[in-house]
């Protein structure tokens, strides 16, 4: 995609986040719909993709990788207490529906759709176009440290720098998941979101695929 200009995120990181009109627009959309936690969480995810992007010699569009990090938590909002989707469903759309309002070509509008709506689903990502193999990546080392390694410390200190994780990050992080998730548990069944669910509620109850199958109307 055509950008304006680029503008460095951070001269130890040797990468930049894109500065076009429409990376400016998701960024006020973004800051003015998620919280703060979930912004500077968004962003990481950004970089720690274009770091590991660029070190692994993975093709990706910077702004199309930018869209798509920062779209990918939206759907567990309050905006979307409502929604019977998957919360990855919901961010999906929302970014296809900006990037369509933008008139983006429809074959980077599935790009993003489809690294939002995969994010959460690793094994497959990784094997797909870079935007969505990375948004995926980037997401697991910024909430799980998956991947820790193959950063440097001054990376690492660099990204935390300019975009805080904050005190008790985990135990925030699991609570934004389990908030956007609890009034929606079916939508957790083929996922490990069920883990957030399980973690917070003593009284969920998983669904086991063998007792589906075990009593299925095939008897």
């Amino acid at each position: 995609m055509k950008q304006d200009k680029a503008m460095p995120a951070n001269p130890m990181l040797d990468i930049v986040i894109p500065d076009s009109q429409l990376v400016r627009e998701v960024t006020q959309l973004i800051r003015d719909t998620e919280s703060e936690l979930l912004f500077n969480h968004s962003t990481r995810v950004y970089l720690w993709g274009a770091l590991l992007g660029k070190r692994k010699s993975v093709t990706f569009d910077p702004e199309l990788l930018y869209v798509a990090a920062m779209f990918h938590d939206i759907g567990l909002t309050p905006a979307y207490r409502e929604s019977q989707l998957r919360f990855e469903v919901d961010g999906a759309n929302a970014a296809r529906d900006f990037l369509r309002s933008h008139h983006v070509d429809e074959a980077d509008v599935a790009k993003v759709w489809t690294a939002v709506a995969l994010h959460t689903t690793p094994g497959i990502p990784e094997h797909m176009h870079g935007e969505i193999a990375l948004v995926q990546a980037g997401a697991g080392m910024d909430v799980a440290g998956r991947g820790f390694d193959d950063f440097t410390e001054e990376q690492r200190a660099a990204v935390v720098a300019g975009f805080p994780r904050g005190a008790d990050f985990a135990d925030k992080m699991i609570d934004a998941f389990y908030d956007g998730m609890k009034h929606r548990p079916g939508t957790t069944f083929g996922t490990f979101n069920d883990d957030f669910l399980a973690y917070k509620d003593p009284g969920f109850e998983r669904v086991n695929l063998c007792s589906v199958i075990l009593n299925s109307r095939w008897g």
